[in-house]
């Protein structure tokens, strides 16, 4: 069956009642999606053993083995739920690895100066990022995640209002527009 007549929800289903064909496609259909989205979000230091394929499969495995757990009516809903998975996985092999530098087993050189520093981070600031992450969840879930797919997953109009059940990509436009005036007010 065509990637673009299933719903991720009916995937979803399928993939609860044991169906491997359905996993195998719903993994396809994430996986580059999450790997452009998590590339560089791991810093250098702390890639050894764990590269950032390595914790993509791991968050979409680790979310597909729980799919009981999960009720995703929209292919944005599990998008926003694989990436707090993916951002948690990131977060966790930081502080392993700074861990492991503070217990002398890599040159004190290598630890840097702010263990939750990444190269977004670095880029914007890890206040202005702290800020967004908290003022997206001031949004509602369907905002967030139209936000979160517009911004951070590079999706266009017209896939935003397919993953999130939004009438036509105009309406898709308006609710990532209104969307972000509300994130704005939010990180003030």
């Amino acid at each position: 069956m065509d990637r673009t007549l299933e719903s991720t929800a009916s995937l979803l289903q399928q993939v609860s009642d044991g169906d491997e064909q359905a996993r195998e496609r719903l993994c396809r259909h994430f996986l580059p999606v999450l790997t452009r989205w998590a590339h560089g979000r791991l810093p250098d230091y702390a890639r050894d053993l764990s590269e950032t394929q390595d914790l993509v499969q791991t968050a979409l495995i680790s979310a597909l083995d729980r799919v009981d757990d999960f009720d995703a009516l929209r292919e944005g809903a599990f998008l926003a739920y694989l990436r707090k998975i993916l951002l948690n996985n990131i977060r966790m092999e930081i502080r392993r690895v700074t861990r492991r530098n503070r217990h002398g087993l890599q040159d004190a050189e290598l630890e840097p100066a702010d263990p939750e520093a990444s190269i977004l981070g670095e880029v914007i600031g890890l206040d202005v990022l702290e800020r967004y992450e908290a003022a997206l969840m001031t949004l509602t879930d369907k905002a967030r995640e139209a936000v979160m797919l517009r911004v951070e997953f590079g999706y266009s109009f017209p896939e935003i209002a397919m993953a999130t059940d939004t009438p036509s990509a105009n309406s898709a436009r308006m609710l990532v527009s209104r969307s972000l005036v509300q994130l704005a007010e939010a990180m003030k």
